[in-house]
């Protein structure tokens, strides 16, 4: 199938299930899928958006900021005290119970207000690197309209581009425990640390980046065209001294560059 037949496969699929609660997190992946949703079913297509502690905030507001563009019903479910256990020490099935975790809260959330179909974004790209939390969407029969119609990250790209959706070139940015190596125990504490850094950066004008917490190390990824911005001693001494007092005790710099998920390895 080509990109154009995928998206009507989409809509298709969509307009079958009548009435939708979609899992949105305000990325490229769930805000092409609400767009769409939203297009073909209306009021029937509502976001949902759980707001815990390996959230950034400044994501929670972009994500506030396009259902409001859409018109879109938008429900935030905010955890003050995310507690699951296999989340907080961080085993290599983080994401499993994560995932569990957050989409159990959207299911309650779905029966309360009688809607049947759950969705996500998961595309046919995700399929290639290690995601434990797919068993979850799985186990919790969770819909994954994307990956079902065929659709990789780059046609999502071209299609959001087609309809004119912010989000068309946004970078990849994954939750903020992905941040912290598996085995390290996830705290408030270090999730503040890696989401000040990571605003500094995008502050600084990097597009895609990520500061990986190995105690009091703060290993900054960025793309590898935009590692040459470091070749400059004003802008190493500035992101030298914020990190410092952010926390950090040392700051070091990744020479072979952004890498989504290196930690997997």
């Amino acid at each position: 199938m080509n990109i154009d037949q995928k998206y009507e496969l989409l809509k298709n699929k969509l307009k079958e299930m009548g009435k939708v609660v979609i899992a949105y997190s305000g990325g490229v992946d769930s805000n092409f899928l609400l767009k769409v949703a939203s297009d073909v079913l209306g009021e029937n297509a509502v976001a949902v958006t759980v707001h815990a502690m390996m959230h950034s905030s400044r994501e929670m507001e972009e994500a506030k900021e396009y259902t409001k563009e859409f018109g879109v019903k938008h429900e935030v479910i905010k955890v003050d005290n995310f507690d699951e256990k296999g989340f907080i020490e961080n085993g290599v099935k983080r994401c499993y119970y994560c995932k569990c975790a957050v989409f159990n809260m959207i299911k309650d959330y779905a029966k309360e207000n009688g809607i049947k179909y759950i969705l996500d974004g998961t595309n046919l790209s995700d399929l290639g690197d290690y995601r434990p939390g797919l068993k979850a969407l799985e186990e919790l029969k969770v819909i994954s309209p994307l990956k079902d119609s065929g659709l990789t990250k780059d046609e999502i790209r071209i299609l959001s581009k087609r309809l004119g959706l912010k989000t068309h070139n946004k970078p990849s940015f994954a939750c903020l425990a992905s941040r912290i190596p598996y085995g390290d125990k996830i705290t408030e504490e270090k999730l503040r640390l890696v989401e000040e850094a990571e605003n500094y950066l995008q502050d600084l004008g990097f597009r895609q980046y990520r500061v990986r917490i190995h105690s009091d190390i703060a290993r900054i990824e960025v793309a590898k065209d935009e590692i040459s911005k470091f070749f400059d001693d004003e802008m190493i001494k500035n992101v030298y001294t914020k990190l410092k007092d952010i926390g950090f005790k040392y700051v070091t710099l990744d020479l072979n560059g952004y890498e989504m998920g290196s930690l997997n390895k």
